[in-house]
């Protein structure tokens, strides 16, 4: 059973995440790109197989081009649910 699409759970599960991938915890907000994260292009490849993994939503390739933002992560996952 995939877990419930909201605004706080995709967040949680980004926020949670993006620790694997080398980022500071302390560097982590909505505002926050993934550029200015050093998150590459695997790194949101592999954010998007979790999500997919916890919500059921693909982040496709031109999906995952558009995403300057860890809050347009978070807003691209809960418009897709």
């Amino acid at each position: 059973m995939a877990a419930a699409i909201t605004e706080e759970n995709v967040q949680k599960t980004v926020f949670e995440a993006l620790p694997q991938f080398g980022v500071d915890e302390s560097q982590i907000s909505r505002d926050a790109t993934f550029e200015d994260l050093d998150v590459d292009s695997l790194d949101l490849a592999e954010l998007s197989q979790i999500i997919e993994d916890e919500y059921g939503v693909a982040l496709k390739g031109d999906d995952v081009g558009k995403i300057k933002t860890v809050g347009d992560a978070i807003d691209l996952v809960v418009s897709r649910g």
